[in-house]
């Protein structure tokens, strides 16, 4: 086995890095996260806000830009 991992690396190394890595990447999925809370601390994004928020006073309408048609 190693020696036709070996052989096809030597021949073909630009097909076996690819399927190496795309091999590597559904595991991470699953380990990324988990190494991120109990290593890092991570403890997630703060929410984003969904609307604007609104000052609490009077409105006061706008003058000055009126078309002059």
């Amino acid at each position: 086995m190693f020696k036709a991992l070996n052989r096809f690396a030597v021949e073909q190394p630009t097909i076996f890095w690819s399927l190496i890595i795309g091999s590597v990447g559904p595991v991470m999925v699953f380990t990324v996260p988990k190494v991120r809370r109990e290593y890092f601390g991570f403890k997630g994004y703060e929410q984003l806000p969904i609307t604007y928020p609104l000052p609490n006073r009077a409105r006061v309408a706008t003058s000055g830009y009126e078309d002059s048609a």
